[in-house]
């Protein structure tokens, strides 16, 4: 954060090439070792590698027979004196593959949970690289996808007469270094991707707009939420059935292979997760349980939503995505540092860098899995954006905000 203010003593003519090539050093650097917070990547290759054989990824999962034949190597590496633990230090989160090998990838005894934009994607990656090829070849994407974003959030940040230092706080973050590059996930392309819609959107293209939200939801499906900010002027809404209709499109292929299995492990994996029973919520749950803490939640994920149609200003929406995003973040509180990579984006266009103390507290629940102390620093984010609001909002500002929320006026705040 500190390299980043300090940009703003950077003479102009020099911003951007000072932005970029910082992004190329630090996603230089972050491809310097395996992934080191999940093996999701692991997945990711395998799926490629199943669909450039012509079998749909939803139809086997990984430890099947019937795909013994596709197996490479460094995912599916022997077994020593019958066990995995030998193998640990060379392929992190190595588990049991059956049938006499290890294996890389998480869950390898349930089909695949990632939607068919994200399978297209792993698809595509793979496509020029042999089996053999390990983590890299996602490394090498994700560093050029966050350099695409980079770029592309520079040019919106001129076309809006804002600061391009701003984009510093996404091609400089440690957090876009590592779950982007470093670890590949594939979160970084649904934010792209949400980033890219909403920008559309807003600037007057929503069937432009709604294909790449409709992309986006299909890779990641979070990126949903990022619609209800950007409803301030009709013609926008024609983005959602665009959207729509390009989430079931890039269903088709998956549907006609394998019909509804093309679910894979999402009802397995949110009933794993604690999403079902409530469990999951860390704030939510310290005061509802069960369903009452599903229904709470939804309540004020839906509120965020209201929220943040009728304060935005449909041609700068970027503070309500912010707030959307954030709020939904607060109420389902993910426990991975990867899904803040959705926020960023936003926070770099809107200049509401308290919202990143969000994004913090997730990423720091990786570091230090504590229910308890999450749910302390969730607080304190709470904290840092109320004190921040108070002293940057006006008067007036606040009575325009209400006059919006009651219906009484129309004009737009930005």
């Amino acid at each position: 954060m500190i390299a980043v203010l300090a940009l703003r003593f950077v003479p102009a003519r020099w911003m951007t090439a000072v932005v970029v090539v910082g992004a190329v050093v630090v996603g230089l650097a972050a491809l310097a070792g395996p992934p080191s917070t999940s093996t999701d990547s692991a997945r990711y290759a395998w799926d490629g590698i199943v669909q450039h054989a012509g079998v749909s990824p939803y139809a086997h999962t990984p430890q099947s027979t019937a795909l013994s034949g596709l197996r490479p190597d460094w995912l599916f590496p022997d077994k020593v004196d019958g066990t995995c633990d030998d193998l640990k230090p060379r392929f992190r989160g190595l588990g049991d593959g059956a049938d006499g090998h290890c294996t890389a990838i998480n869950r390898p005894d349930v089909t695949t949970i990632y939607p068919p934009m994200a399978q297209l994607w792993f698809a595509a990656v793979r496509a020029f690289v042999p089996a053999t090829a390990q983590y890299l070849p996602f490394q090498v994407a994700g560093l050029l996808l966050s350099l695409v974003v980079t770029v592309a959030l520079v040019v919106v940040l001129r076309k809006t007469g804002r600061p391009t230092w701003w984009a510093a706080l996404w091609a400089w973050s440690p957090l876009v270094a590592s779950e982007a590059v470093t670890n590949s996930h594939v979160d970084a392309l649904g934010a792209a991707l949400a980033t890219a819609g909403a920008v559309l959107v807003a600037f007057g293209r929503p069937i432009w707009g709604g294909i790449a939200l409709g992309a986006a939801t299909a890779t990641k499906l979070i990126p949903a939420i990022v619609y209800p900010p950007l409803l301030g002027r009709w013609r926008s809404w024609w983005a959602i059935p665009v959207g729509i209709a390009v989430f079931g499109l890039l269903y088709v292929p998956y549907v006609l292979t394998t019909g509804l299995d093309v679910l894979g492990y999402l009802p397995g994996y949110l009933s794993e997760e604690g999403y079902e029973d409530g469990s999951r919520f860390a704030l939510v749950s310290m005061v509802f349980r069960g369903d009452a803490a599903t229904v709470v939640v939804g309540l004020a994920v839906l509120l965020a939503a209201f929220v943040a149609w009728r304060l935005s200003d449909p041609s700068r929406p970027w503070s309500g995505e912010v707030l959307m995003i954030g709020v939904t973040f607060l109420a389902v509180t993910p426990r991975y540092p990867w899904y803040a990579l959705l926020l960023i984006p936003f926070v770099v266009l809107s200049g509401r860098w308290e919202w990143l103390s969000i994004g913090l507290a997730i990423a720091l629940r990786g570091v230090w899995p504590s229910t308890d102390a999450y749910r302390w620093w969730l607080l304190a984010a709470v904290a840092v954006i109320v004190v921040v609001t108070l002293l940057r909002t006006s008067r007036s500002d606040w009575r325009r905000w209400w006059e919006r929320l009651s219906f009484r006026r129309v004009e737009h705040v930005r």
